[in-house]
């Protein structure tokens, strides 16, 4: 890959906290002015606040955004997806779009430099709570339940726990070395050779450097304003977070 590549994470299109409608029209604006000789754009997960799939049925929240996907891809940009704990019941729709799904953690070389990628959560040991909650979700079984669910009740459910789930944890900030996903991040680093971690879900901006030389990076949403992202310049093999 000859061009920049561009990480985003935690943009939470349709989430009815702040302004949704500004936060939608700046991550279009942001994707606007991803050069079209860009190598590829990586979303990190949770780009949806909540996202469930019908086979003939897709949430309206984003149709712009998908639009700008959609130009970036037939402009010669790739780009890849991972779920996040909000996004994750997508199927096949972003696929039949042209964009590629990875799963975490995801490992590949660019421009010299060793990334490992994913959303951030479940990596490490984790709240069990939470991997248990993960795992129901990601039941086939509670998923057929819920899509026998008329898509205005469904929506109006999902959108309703997602909303009350980030009222009830607030604002988050990363512990540093007393966190799972840093845990993670260094046991691998000491088995293989990593230079940069890149992850979101924490909903703070973190970069640290790691005792092996590694670099973490998690990446803030986009709730309260800007436009955070990474930036990889192949050519010179940085990394610079923005």
């Amino acid at each position: 890959m000859a061009g920049r590549i561009y990480f985003v994470s935690d943009v939470h299109l349709g989430l009815r906290t702040a302004d949704p409608v500004e936060r939608e029209e700046r991550f279009v604006r942001f994707l606007k002015g991803i050069p079209r000789d860009a190598g590829a754009l990586y979303l990190l997960g949770d780009t949806w606040d909540f996202w469930y799939e019908y086979r003939d049925v897709v949430p309206r929240e984003g149709a712009r955004v998908i639009a700008e996907l959609i130009a970036l891809m037939d402009s010669g940009v790739t780009v890849y997806f991972f779920p996040g704990n909000h996004d994750q019941w997508c199927f096949s729709f972003f696929e039949s779009l042209g964009m590629r799904r990875c799963t975490q953690p995801h490992l590949l070389e660019l421009g010299g430099k060793v990334l490992c990628l994913g959303h951030g959560d479940l990596l490490g040991s984790g709240r069990r709570g939470y991997r248990l909650m993960q795992s129901i979700f990601g039941n086939r079984i509670v998923q057929a339940l819920f899509s026998s669910l008329h898509p205005w009740l469904a929506f109006r459910l999902g959108n309703g726990w997602s909303g009350g789930n980030r009222k009830r944890h607030g604002d988050y900030h990363f512990r540093g070395e007393q966190e799972p996903l840093y845990r993670f991040a260094l046991q691998q680093s000491e088995q293989v050779h990593v230079d940069y971690f890149i992850f979101g879900h924490f909903h703070d901006a973190v970069d640290l450097d790691l005792p092996t030389g590694a670099r973490l990076i998690v990446l803030k949403d986009w709730i309260s304003g800007g436009t955070p992202h990474a930036v990889l310049d192949p050519a010179m093999g940085a990394l610079s977070v923005e």
